[in-house]
């Protein structure tokens, strides 16, 4: 044989060898609010088709994390689908001032209803459907927000209508729902997942939780159940409340996303095609409920069987069972603020606005001076600082400085020195990340541990740089991930770039996480 055929049958061979395998579907199911150890702290009563399946049969990367401060849920899932930093993608939580005229803007509003109006970097999904002719991508969330996020401006988005709680979509997206989805409406198959009781799957003495509030322990009569640990009970008006507040969302959700695959034949040829999956209930209920609670320990319970159910029936329809599912979190969250603590240990934004507005009165004269505060965030009133003709790097400096004597402030950074100063490092590298200069506030704020802001039906909150929020659960699971646990630190920026990389496309364009190599080369 020729040498030189020789050579290039060999190398032929090696880059067959090598390739990775393309999955036809590419599943990535979101579980919000997910601690890193959630999966092996309740492992013993999972059954073997769900959660244990993904994590004794697939690829488990035990150190994942987001570094960046503002670990909220429309920040992680735009990180999440671009593969970038906040300070990249631009989405600094779910509304923002524009400082040319002080109005609050919203992430999703627009005139055709919620959609990617303010999107910066494409996401995965968009990215797909550019590269890959005749591929589909679809996106299914309880919220209108996590579906907006994660779809972009790629394929379909629905989510459930909060005034009759059916599955919607808007004309960002869609003229009109398809006819299933119609008839599922017309139907009012969702109002079937919703009970009027919340009662526990497994008997009392089989949960390592011991707080609990609404939930009804299997074996006891209600009437008689004595009076319940926790806080007050939590008032749920109206079904879409009840969806989100209880198990019904994941079965609803996941319900949908089956509905999906059958009817947009996802998976069913050579293109690849993409399911994001964002599983809203489980923030919610960690937020109402707190970690510590039966309630949230039963909602993993009940979605370990809703997911037995949505993997075997994945596997049965994809062709070849060609299919791979990515299961993560947007983020953990906090211990509730009640557990063991003293009940202060709440920040009090608006009580923290009228305060700073109240030094820049004293300090520069009466005037409206802070526009808003969210998500750790102070805006300025930058038109009154110029007419007053300050300096707004010192005006922000000044509020910095103030604000380190509130309780429960750890650390605050001028947006000024986010702009000039470049951090390596610590704390104000994570601040740095969570950055982006035409969004973000004039005053950024990092909360010490433990220490939540003052919310209704909050007991529990995400949004700090500690690893009760930081660290989640990461899992590749089918087409090309075989069993393996990774104990290295791996950025979350990466799930993007590596599912790019198994559909055969190029990365999200603004993508600066490095491919899982233990996924891409198994």
């Amino acid at each position: 044989m020729n040498t030189r055929l020789f050579l290039l049958l060999i190398a032929a061979l090696t880059a067959f060898r090598t390739a990775p395998a393309q999955p036809r579907l590419i599943v990535q199911i979101v579980v919000g609010s997910m601690r890193a150890g959630d999966l092996d702290r309740y492992a013993a009563n999972f059954g073997e088709g769900g959660f244990r399946r993904l994590t004794e049969r697939g690829t488990v990367y035990t150190d994942a994390r987001y570094d960046y401060l503002q670990t909220t849920t429309p920040v992680s899932l735009a990180t999440l689908a671009t593969g970038a930093m906040p300070s990249t993608h631009g989405v600094i939580g779910p509304r923002w001032v524009d400082y040319t005229t002080n109005r609050i803007v919203e992430l999703t509003d627009g005139r055709q209803g919620p959609g990617a109006y303010h999107r910066i970097a494409p996401t995965l999904a968009e990215t797909l459907l550019q590269q890959a002719e005749g591929s589909q991508a679809v996106t299914v969330a309880a919220e209108a927000a996590s579906a907006v996020v994660m779809a972009g401006r790629g394929g379909m988005a629905f989510w459930l209508d909060s005034l009759r709680c059916d599955w919607v979509t808007s004309p960002y997206y869609a003229a009109e729902l398809p006819e299933w989805i119609v008839r599922s409406n017309r139907e009012r198959y969702n109002l079937s997942y919703i009970g009027l009781e919340w009662r526990s799957l497994l008997e009392k003495e089989r949960y390592l939780n011991t707080r609990r509030n609404d939930i009804v322990l299997s074996g006891r009569n209600p009437k008689k159940d004595g009076a319940r640990s926790g806080a007050a009970r939590l008032k749920l008006t109206g079904d879409f409340e009840r969806m989100l507040y209880t198990p019904a969302g994941n079965s609803a959700v996941l319900g949908l996303a089956k509905q999906a695959i059958a009817q947009y034949r996802l998976g069913a040829d050579d293109t690849p095609d993409l399911l994001n999956i964002c599983l809203d209930t489980p923030r919610r209920i960690a937020e109402a409920y707190g970690p510590e609670s039966v309630e949230l320990e039963d909602m993993y319970y009940r979605l370990d069987r809703d997911l037995a159910d949505f993997l075997t029936f994945l596997f049965a329809q994809v062709k070849d069972q060609n299919a791979l599912v990515v299961l993560t979190s947007d983020h953990g969250t906090s211990p509730s603020y009640d557990a063991g603590r003293e009940e202060a240990e709440r920040f009090n934004s608006r009580q923290f606005e009228v305060i700073v507005n109240g030094f820049l009165n004293v300090r520069y004269g009466t005037g409206d001076w802070v526009v808003a505060y969210s998500d750790k965030c102070l805006w300025l009133n930058h038109n009154l600082i110029y007419e007053r003709g300050l300096n707004l790097a010192e005006v922000q400096n000044e509020v910095a400085i103030f604000a380190m004597q509130f309780s429960g402030v750890s650390h605050a950074l001028a947006a000024s020195a986010m702009r000039t100063s470049y951090f390596g490092s610590g704390y104000a590298r994570r601040m740095q990340n969570s950055f982006y200069p035409r969004r973000s506030g004039d005053v950024i704020l990092n909360l010490m541990p433990g220490w939540i802001e003052v919310r209704d039906r909050c007991w529990s909150m995400s949004g700090s740089m500690y690893g009760y929020d930081t660290e989640v659960p990461l899992l590749f699971y089918g087409k090309g991930a075989g069993p393996l646990r990774v104990n290295r630190r791996v950025e979350m920026t990466s799930v993007a770039p590596t599912l790019a990389r198994l559909a055969g496309i190029p990365d999200p364009p603004a993508a600066e996480g490095n491919v899982l190599e233990e996924i891409v080369e198994p």
